[in-house]
């Protein structure tokens, strides 16, 4: 006998990369030499005194047991002083920070704590798919924005206006945007917040990108205002190379804080001693850390243009982030077969637009997170 899964399940799908890694391996299992360009997983490593923060504190007293739902306070103080340096944004290390276990989890206490069943959420087309399964699993429903090339993939007001949005609770923004680069500027924060203002709209922007590849780092908190309407998730796991650690950190208001704060504590036991310790050790890191980070990335991303020019792709030189959007040759609107050939044929394998949303038809993405000698291999079977 087998039990009937929930209805919910019914609304959402496998993760797309769960899916198709499946696939992959199963390629390289059978002794093909896949090239993986598809999934943004730093293969660099994270800066030496992460590592010796977390084996350093192995034996202080307190390391094996639970740990506080709110976080150590050395790692709170280390956030809140990081966001002082690098973004000017003042917060409350006790009040205004929750600690989390990598954005992802945020991404479904945020909607836990402010979605009842029926309330609409803003999701960006093309946007990252977590925003749209966990809406789904919660029995919210998505209203999609289209973001295009067009309007440098910010907003189109005129369209959002043009909707009913009284049963909206919540909007997903993402700058720098993944999966474009789209960088957005102080006056874009600005038209969101006065947008999210208005129409008395929770506004969340995740923020992972915005030391790779982009010499204005910003935080939408930095707009007058942006306290009252607007949450910030932001993570390690991209700027200092620790995807794996799963640490990330939700930033706003104290009432905000305090209702994921209520479901977080619900649904977990605290984060690891030794991963906070080596977290709040890394958050000190300098100008240098992401300048020479961005050196590697710079190398790799002028060595995929190269590539995407061989597929005849069209990019932008201007987008942040540690991916390459690229434009498919006329006529090439069917992005999974293009990368499914690919994947077949040159043993490549790269993520299809679609999987961001409808707006990503006839786009590809290519991800920096693979070496030098692995992208000239991948150029060399193309010739």
């Amino acid at each position: 006998m087998i039990i009937e899964s929930a209805k919910r399940l019914q609304q959402t799908s496998e993760y797309y990369f769960s899916r198709k890694l499946k696939e992959v391996r199963a390629l390289a299992a059978a002794g093909k030499p896949i090239i993986n360009m598809g999934v943004g997983s730093p293969d660099l490593p994270p800066p030496p005194q992460v590592i010796d923060a977390l084996t350093r504190s192995l034996i202080d007293g307190p390391a094996h047991q639970y740990q506080s739902y709110k976080g150590l306070p050395q790692l709170t103080q280390a956030m809140s002083d990081f966001y002082n340096n690098k973004y000017e944004v003042q917060l409350d290390p006790e009040t205004e920070i929750l600690p989390l276990m990598g954005s992802k989890e945020g991404i479904m206490h945020i909607s836990m704590a402010f979605l009842n069943q029926g309330d609409q959420v803003l999701i960006p087309n093309p946007g990252y798919p977590t925003y749209s399964s966990v809406t789904n699993l919660l029995e919210a429903e998505p209203v999609y924005y289209n973001l295009d090339a067009s309007h440098n993939w910010m907003p189109n007001y005129d369209e959002l206006e043009s909707l009913d949005l009284n049963k909206v609770k919540l909007m997903w923004v993402n700058y720098p945007h993944m999966p474009t680069g789209a960088k957005a500027t102080t006056e874009d924060f600005e038209q969101l917040i006065a947008f999210a203002t208005k129409n008395n709209i929770l506004l969340v922007n995740d923020n992972p990108y915005s030391f790779i590849l982009n010499e204005n780092p910003q935080s939408i908190l930095s707009i007058l205002g942006a306290k009252e309407v607007a949450l910030e998730l932001n993570s390690l796991s991209k700027s200092f190379n620790m995807s794996g650690w799963r640490v990330g950190m939700l930033l706003g208001a104290e009432d905000y804080i305090n209702a994921v704060l209520t479901v977080k504590s619900n649904m977990d036991s605290g984060m690891f001693y030794g991963i906070q310790k080596g977290a709040a050790a890394v958050l000190t890191e300098g100008t240098s850390w992401f300048n020479e980070l961005n050196l590697v990335y710079k190398s790799r991303r002028e060595l995929m243009w190269q590539l995407a020019d061989v597929l005849g792709c069209i990019y932008d030189k201007e987008a942040a982030g540690m991916f390459i959007w690229a434009k498919l040759p006329e006529g090439s609107l069917d992005a999974e077969a293009f990368i499914d050939d690919i994947l077949i044929e040159k043993s490549i394998f790269i993520t299809p637009g679609t999987i961001f949303g409808s707006q990503g038809a006839g786009y590809i993405r290519f991800s920096l997170c693979v070496s030098e000698d692995k992208i000239r291999e991948a150029i060399s079977r193309f010739k």
